[in-house]
């Protein structure tokens, strides 16, 4: 009986994971998907601490204890902190994967050799390859958005990388058929596979800059999903097999989404170093960028029936959503139309500028996604750039020499005033200047985010008290 409420536990969950990922499509019902996916989980885990062969509670209670003290504080990290900590929970769950593909295999060897059947060796090496490739991986990659300084933000790239890299890939692969064909007598070949899933794992992510990063956690989700399917195979679990499944499908979908919205290739991602400073990059010598007053910027906004934002990466360094918030609200209540164009690889991850405007209870329907908004700037009176830089630069249209060449861009450039705020003209993480920055109709704010556009709503108010 008690094997029977299991399984319908199990399918009750795997129905609501199902769930959860398509109510997750639309804002209206994202919440709804959210208790949806939490009760799942809840179920999967109580489904399986019933378990009848569970026969040591000891090691269970720790480890409930120990992901209590890791996951509690993982859910408290600012929303600026959130790309890091979606790569730490990849890091976790690729970790999981691995661990228990080893244990499984080394039990099957101590235990009952005849389990060791090529089908379920092929799951295990499967297994930990996907398990420990996404583990250093993530961990790479949640250091990079980290900025921790002895990880490089910058694509590292070495002579004949991409051959040595698959290379790699390619012995662990062979030392993997090799143990499937014989399990206990190449026993020794399995640590090998782990220590080069592990190098694989940080090799891959090097070479990848912070432009791309969005796509790279996407892809490390896809790999953590796979993984997991395995690792339902190798424990008989159906439960994982569908949630890995779902996890790992998606993960791969949302890649190519993004891929699509940079005009890039999975190869060229993974392989192209993008971000790298190249010798053809754009230079600024000889041309100068004009500055403006956070006054003069608003009075113009002020006058404006049209202004459309562009939120980027600085204003998730700055903190700065509830500020363009306040700015949403004095411009709104003055008549202006306020936009929020949304790139699909603007931030750290996918989705990080719906997330942070979300927090700061912007309406859901003024954030218009890039082709939409596209279609409008022409009629915009002002584009207010915060933070961004590669996605908005029109290199991209027309420089064949640049590395972002291709990668569709919000038009800011189109509108008949753009304001942009940034620190310093430093270039972003593509290497390059930002023709935007140099054009006639464009004019720099330049200080922090959240400072910049808490000065432009106080000069709003300041206009309105004097009307």
């Amino acid at each position: 009986m008690r094997v029977q409420i299991i399984q319908l536990a199990y399918l009750i969950a795997t129905a609501l994971f199902v769930f959860a990922l398509h109510w997750m499509n639309d804002p209206k019902t994202a919440r709804r998907g959210v208790i949806s996916g939490v009760v799942a989980m809840l179920m999967a885990v109580v489904g399986t601490l019933v378990e009848p062969g569970i026969v040591n509670w000891g090691w269970i209670a720790l480890a409930l204890v120990l992901g209590f003290a890791v996951g509690v504080p993982l859910s408290r990290v600012p929303l600026t902190a959130v790309p890091q900590r979606t790569a730490l929970s990849h890091a976790f769950g690729g970790l999981a994967a691995g661990l228990v593909g080893t244990a499984e295999y080394y039990l099957s060897l101590q235990q009952n050799v005849e389990n060791l059947t090529a089908f379920r060796m092929t799951a295990i090496i499967a297994e930990i390859i996907l398990g420990y490739l996404t583990f250093t991986g993530s961990l790479m990659a949640a250091g990079k958005l980290q900025e921790i300084k002895w990880i490089p933000q910058r694509p590292v790239t070495y002579p004949l990388q991409n051959v040595s890299n698959l290379s790699l890939l390619g012995i662990a692969v062979v030392c993997g058929v090799a143990l499937i064909v014989q399990p206990v007598a190449l026993a020794f070949l399995f640590p090998v596979i782990i220590v080069l899933a592990l190098a694989f794992g940080i090799l891959l992510v090097i070479p990848i800059g912070g432009a791309d990063m969005p796509t790279v956690i996407s892809l490390l989700n896809s790999y953590a999903g796979l993984s997991a399917v395995a690792m339902g195979f190798v424990l008989d679990n159906k439960l994982l097999v569908t949630a890995g499944a779902l996890d790992g499908s998606s993960g791969l979908i949302l890649s190519i989404i993004m891929c699509r919205a940079m005009n890039r290739s999975f190869t060229n991602v993974l392989f192209g170093a993008f971000g790298q400073v190249q010798a053809k990059a754009v230079s600024a010598e000889g041309k100068t960028a004009k500055s403006e007053t956070p006054e003069g910027a608003a009075q113009m906004m002020e006058q404006s029936s049209l202004v459309v934002i562009v939120p980027g990466y600085g204003m998730a360094v700055a903190q700065a959503q509830h500020r363009v918030r306040e700015l949403y609200d004095q411009l709104s209540k003055r008549g202006v139309d306020v936009r929020f164009a949304i790139h699909p690889v603007a931030g750290r991850m996918p989705g990080h500028m719906n997330v942070l405007l979300a927090e700061a209870e912007i309406p859901y329907d003024k954030l218009v996604e890039m082709d939409d908004i596209n279609h409008d700037m022409p009629q915009a009176d002002v584009a207010l750039v915060i933070g961004a830089n590669d996605v908005v630069n029109p290199a991209a249209r027309h420089d064949r020499g640049s590395p972002i060449f291709g990668m569709p861009i919000i038009n800011a450039d189109k509108a008949r005033i753009c304001y942009a705020i940034k620190r310093t003209m430093n270039p972003g993480f593509a290497g390059i200047e930002n023709e935007l920055y140099y054009a006639p109709q464009t004019f720099m704010l330049f200080g922090d985010a959240k400072a910049v556009v808490g000065n432009l709503v106080k000069s709003l108010s300041a206009q309105g008290n004097t009307h």
